[in-house]
């Protein structure tokens, strides 16, 4: 097939920045001088500034946390709201006294506010907290470690950071669903090559393409709901793994920790739980990572071609050091490997578990921001999916001159023959065939196919198929229209189609998903805000006694 005639240059107000393998001078046409040189800024003045340019141009996140709010919660953090908590309900069982109740939570409340003093101590072991409290008011203190222990401590501020990353990976999944369906509803009517086995099979819409992820990563979020009700249970009271002699209120610390229920078996909550629980939450994300790693190999792959129809808007590539002729999509690029390091966290996360007996550490936090950062790189990940998807810019008519230039709508000539005059399929699939044959070896486009040349092929199919009526029973402009792209899109029936109408039915039933699944998460962080302030409200009742 004869090489496809280079676009002239776009004069869109998107300014779109292509890359393209092909000879220095056309590239150069195509991007502008002025865009490649403002790819890549080299007069930065401060490392800080040469970083930032390079982190916008290859749409890098760096991060230590799924957010702010996550990294604020840290170890040291939820020793304080544990202790807290321990306060409160050992003084209304009794296990602290009264006299003793109010003096122990202001040295509690000093352990937590010494921490934002000029040479303030965040430690990470509890002990050391506990000496912190002690120093200032008194071995009674360690009244608040009664019937509990580092192991279920731990348990329960592991699973306390898990369910907030968890969230904040859901917030940034939905992010990226409302995207893919805002872009996909106002595609519903640009036809695009669709693959099976990296080869064109038939025509769909954009709109159809990218819903097919929205939906997707609507059944990821749904399994994030279906984890956090197990994620977000208390295994706090359980002490080391067998419960104390103490009469502990389980389900009081439970809810002032912001917990929906329990982890009932005192074994299973600090010991076995904190094996598969992590590693169902790792393994959503590592799911959703492939399917991100999947949609940016279908975008970069439109950059091995010499005239995509997918491109990058102007800014969001950068040019080579030695080629200037290219355009790298380092976007694309970054979002790949961001989404191999959370296939590869998870995993991580899942051999650290593997062949470990109950009650060692080993596995008890490997998802977290200090080892294996799955949810970290997740939402890194997902940020980066956004950028890519606000920096796309589709061609239309050049998806279609990809669909025309192949003879994806052969199938669609066979349906209508079986569809409009009752040929039975055989025989249209083997007309079809040789259509497609003769085409080939003559590189001839199927808008270009001689009609001539159909009649006689399709009486030399009737002949081998003894089928009476050797005619070609489609005029020239049925058979034309049979290989339309648009209308072989046009024609599809049924749900879950690509034809527009459908689409634009998935696209308002998405949106509803969408906005179910927001609210859900709304919900449940300000169920852990009213859990806040509630445990906020007892301490300070307890603070005030004598």
């Amino acid at each position: 097939m004869p090489s496809p005639q280079r676009q002239p240059l776009r004069t869109s107000t998107l300014r779109p920045t292509r890359v393209l393998l092909a000879p220095v001078v056309s590239a150069i046409l195509t991007m502008g001088h002025a865009q490649a040189a403002d790819t890549l800024d080299t007069a930065c003045k401060t490392t800080a500034e040469c970083q930032a340019q390079v982190a916008k141009i290859q749409g890098t996140v760096k991060g230590d946390a799924t957010s702010a709010l996550s990294k604020s919660q840290d170890t040291f953090y939820w020793f304080g709201r544990i202790n807290m908590a321990s306060t409160v309900v050992n003084v209304e069982q009794s296990i602290i006294p009264k006299a003793q109740a109010g003096r122990i939570a202001r040295g509690v409340e000093l352990s937590i506010t010494q921490a934002t003093a000029p040479g303030g101590k965040r430690p990470t072991d509890v002990l050391q907290v506990e000496k912190i409290i002690t120093d200032a008011v008194g071995p009674e203190a360690t009244l608040i470690h009664t019937g509990r222990s580092r192991q279920d401590i731990h348990s329960t501020l592991n699973a306390a950071q898990l369910r907030l990353e968890m969230l904040d990976f859901a917030d940034a999944l939905d992010q990226v669903r409302a995207r893919l369906i805002t872009i996909a509803q106002a595609h519903t009517a640009t036809y695009v090559p669709a693959y099976t086995n990296g080869v064109q099979a038939m025509p769909i819409s954009y709109g159809h393409y990218l819903m097919a992820f929205a939906d997707s990563f609507a059944r990821d979020s749904a399994r994030i709901r279906e984890a956090y009700a197990r994620i977000n249970l208390s295994p706090m009271g359980t002490a080391v793994l067998a419960n104390s002699s103490w009469s502990i209120n389980r389900e009081r610390l439970a809810q002032l920790l912001g917990f929906d229920g329990l982890i009932v078996n005192s074994l299973d909550a600090g010991q076995i739980s904190t094996y598969d629980i992590p590693i169902e939450a790792t393994s959503i994300a590592s799911s959703t990572a492939i399917r991100v790693g999947a949609l940016m190999q279908d975008v970069h792959t439109q950059y091995h071609q010499t005239r995509p129809w997918l491109l990058l808007a102007s800014g969001k590539t950068y040019t080579s050091s030695a080629m200037p002729q290219k355009a790298n999509p380092g976007i694309i690029q970054n979002t790949r490997a961001k989404a191999s390091d959370v296939v590869a966290s998870a995993q991580a996360s899942l051999w650290r578990a593997h062949n470990v007996t109950p009650g060692m550490i080993d596995y008890k936090n490997t998802w977290s921001p200090g080892s294996a950062k799955t949810f970290v790189q997740g939402v890194e990940m997902l940020q980066q999916l956004a950028d890519v998807l606000d920096s796309l810019r589709i061609d239309p008519a050049r998806a279609l001159d990809e669909l025309e230039s192949e003879w994806t709508t052969s199938m669609e000539l066979a349906e209508t023959l079986q569809r409009t005059h009752a040929i039975p399929f055989r025989v249209g699939h083997h007309f079809a065939s040789d259509v497609v044959v003769y085409a080939k070896e003559r590189n001839i486009r199927p808008k270009d196919f001689p009609y001539a040349e159909a009649v006689r092929i399709y009486r030399e199919a009737g002949k081998k198929y003894d089928i009476k009526d050797q005619r070609l029973p489609l005029t020239e402009k049925e058979f034309r229209r049979a290989l339309s792209p648009a209308e072989m899109v046009l024609t599809r029936t049924g749900t879950g189609g690509p034809q527009p109408q459908e689409v634009a039915r998935m696209v308002a039933a998405a949106k509803d998903t969408l906005a179910k699944d927001r609210a859900w998460s709304t919900e449940a962080r300000q169920r852990l805000l009213t859990a806040e302030a509630a445990l906020n409200a007892a301490f300070e009742g307890v603070k005030s006694l004598p």
